[in-house]
């Protein structure tokens, strides 16, 4: 068996009788109740998710800014105190290295907020890119624990429960706040496409967050599996599946974030260049006109030909439909194409639709 790492809430997981399982090299809970009753609790009241797996860098001095935008699609030039940054770390090819968070912390410093699976492919290859900028790179995942509380009543929750003061927090904005003799930061943000916050803070911080909200008995305990349904119903990426090194975000739909008008960031040229000659392959969704579920990596086919196949599939929880996301031939992405999905040794007829299946509710 693998050496998997264990997050600080560890103990606690195994103590509510979650089901463990490994991801991204950690031991992590999959789920406590069951899929359906914590992705349910997520969309009508609260959860909250230990995600102390993910990994925070960050990036200071002089360069930090040049250097931020040199690796990142988004643009972060002249940004303020408090804002935060989706976006994607390239190779120069144009595939994905990560997708990720970026804080701006004010000062010439920023915090990178990057998957748990690439934390350290990741911190090396910034660390090599680095080469030539005056900037400092540390590595802080090992100190800080993060719990994400989801849901519509997570502000309530959070001001309640944890005495913290965050109403006034637009969407993807964050503040630090001084708790017991350290500073935390609290962010507007999250996975599940629900209003909520993350929390990041020492290991013993994090623990004591963790018991006021499960004591508190308003607050159910969530797992990665609904972390999982969630995210894929309001089209979220998960890096490994909707991107990858073989999968550019314009390909992953991610257009949005990557800011060819920039002066420069690695893979800005092939961005451009696969823009102007247009894609070969791209992310759509899929709705089966059956119940049967398809996985990911069963093929798509039209007329017998396989198209692509599947990243991510479920029998959506919130709107009751079989649905996929699928990297498959450009040339058939145009909404409402007949498509098959093949699963085993049948085919079962979909069409390509929105990737949004769910409507997201975010507090902006």
């Amino acid at each position: 068996m693998e050496n998997l790492k264990l997050t600080c809430l560890h103990d606690k997981h195994v103590a509510l009788g979650a089901k463990m399982s490994p991801f991204g090299g950690f031991d992590m809970p999959i789920e406590y109740s069951s899929i359906k009753e914590e992705h349910n609790a997520v969309r009508n009241a609260c959860g909250v998710f230990d995600v102390s797996h993910m990994g925070e860098i960050f990036v200071s001095g002089p360069d930090a800014e040049k250097f931020v935008n040199h690796i990142f699609t988004n643009d972060i030039t002249g940004a303020p105190y408090g804002k935060i940054y989706y976006g994607i770390m390239c190779y120069s090819h144009g595939g994905s290295v990560d997708d990720l968070l970026v804080y701006a912390m004010g000062e010439g410093k920023y915090l990178l907020v990057v998957n748990a699976s690439n934390i350290d492919k990741d911190h090396a290859w910034i660390v090599e890119q680095s080469k030539g900028y005056d900037v400092v790179i540390d590595n802080q995942s090992d100190y800080y624990g993060q719990v994400a509380v989801q849901g519509p009543k997570s502000e309530e929750v959070v001001e309640r429960l944890l005495g913290l003061t965050v109403g006034e927090l637009a969407f993807y904005t964050f503040k630090e706040i001084e708790v017991d003799g350290e500073t935390i930061i609290a962010s507007r943000t999250g996975y599940t496409g629900e209003d909520g916050f993350e929390l990041y803070g020492s290991h013993a911080y994090i623990n004591k967050v963790w018991d006021a909200l499960i004591a508190s008995g308003e607050v159910a305990p969530c797992g990665l599996g609904c972390r999982d349904t969630l995210r894929f119903e309001v089209a979220l990426p998960l890096y490994g599946h909707e991107l990858s090194d073989d999968i550019t975000p314009l390909e992953a739909g991610l257009g949005i974030f990557v800011k060819l008008d920039k002066e420069e960031f690695i893979g800005k040229s092939a961005l451009a260049e696969q823009k102007a000659v247009g894609l070969k392959k791209k992310i759509v969704g899929i709705e089966l006109l059956d119940r049967a579920i398809p996985r990911a990596g069963y093929p798509i086919e039209v007329e017998g030909q396989e198209i692509g196949a599947v990243t991510t599939g479920y029998h959506c929880l919130s709107v009751d439909k079989s649905v996929c996301m699928a990297l498959i031939d450009a040339r058939y992405s145009a909404l409402e194409t007949p498509v098959e999905v093949r699963i085993r040794k049948k085919t079962f007829a979909g069409k390509v639709v929105k990737k949004k299946f769910y409507q997201k509710n975010y507090k902006k």
